[in-house]
């Protein structure tokens, strides 16, 4: 039995880990560079962040390709690079992992396109299985364990990234989904339909991140708990509501906020459990303190 699966069926709660981005402009990413050049620029400086939730106790890290399709990276016209950024992304994490005292799992990170699907936009179901398929290449040839689908908001955007992966490979995949408005997704989507659609995809577990607020997010998935009862269910939240100061973004989850935030999602039904924009080692490190009651 390989690791994830071991995992999976023990029942306990699966460590994942914080921000990527939060952690990149720490280290020094300027606004409107892309994340996924620093893979070849400053490979170090994203080892370091792996490192660094590793240690706090991360079980599985994402790597850093959210932004990683061609779609999203024509932005800065980096579409031609694609394969190239996202298997250094995947180089980087994988040896991470290998150099760790303990099995830990590398999760390729596969983020929204950006785009809108006909008829709101001009994106195609076709063209948007291309565009997840070549990042999944990439991914791929860098080692990473699994995939990671997160952030979506559109379920037809989740379906093209699952076809599009399963074109190459057939690692484990998992998916989340961003509910910030309302209760559900910005397209409309609720946790109780998402968990329904998405419980018939080929994945091994599914779940929210991101949204607004731990508070929120544990209430997303207690309602798919209860539509979807036997699923394995992943709980990514923010570290508690963002606010500009200056020119910078803060979150006022601290890492206590987060523990308790950790416990309580557990209990409500999630096992694979971290954190998502503005969590830093030291809030998943302060996860991994509260959830050692149930290992």
């Amino acid at each position: 039995m390989d690791i994830l699966s071991q995992l999976l069926q023990s029942g306990k709660p699966i460590l994942l880990d914080g921000a990527m981005g939060t952690m990149l402009m720490a280290a020094g990413l300027e606004a409107g560079d892309a994340p996924e050049e620093w893979n070849v620029l400053y490979p170090e400086r994203v080892r370091a962040i792996h490192q660094a939730y590793v240690e706090a106790g991360s079980q599985i890290f994402l790597t850093n390709t959210f932004g990683g399709t061609p779609l999203r990276l024509s932005s800065h016209g980096l579409e031609d690079r694609t394969v190239e950024l996202n298997a250094a992304a995947g180089k980087i994490a994988s040896q991470v992992a290998e150099a760790a005292d303990r099995e830990v799992l590398v999760a390729g990170s596969i983020g929204p396109s950006g785009q809108l699907f006909e008829p709101m936009g001009s994106l195609t179901f076709d063209k948007a299985v291309e565009a997840f398929r070549e990042q999944a290449s990439g991914l791929a040839d860098g080692g990473v364990d699994l995939f990671w689908i997160e952030t979506m908001s559109d379920l037809d955007e989740v379906k093209a990234a699952v076809a599009g992966i399963r074109e190459i490979s057939d690692l484990p995949i998992t998916a989340t989904m961003s509910f910030d408005t309302h209760g559900h997704t910005m397209m409309g989507v609720s946790p109780a339909r998402a968990a329904r659609e998405l419980g018939q995809l080929d994945l091994v577990a599914l779940g929210a991140n991101c949204g607004t607020g731990s508070d929120e997010l544990i209430e997303t998935i207690q309602a798919m708990r209860a539509e979807a009862p036997e699923a394995t269910l992943i709980a990514k939240a923010n570290a508690g509501i963002p606010k500009i100061v200056g020119d910078e973004v803060l979150f006022n989850g601290s890492p206590e906020v987060m523990a308790v935030y950790a416990s309580e999602v557990y209990q409500a039904g999630a096992q694979l459990i971290g954190g998502c924009c503005g969590n830093t080692p030291a809030h998943v490190q302060a996860m991994a303190g509260a959830l050692k009651q149930f290992s």
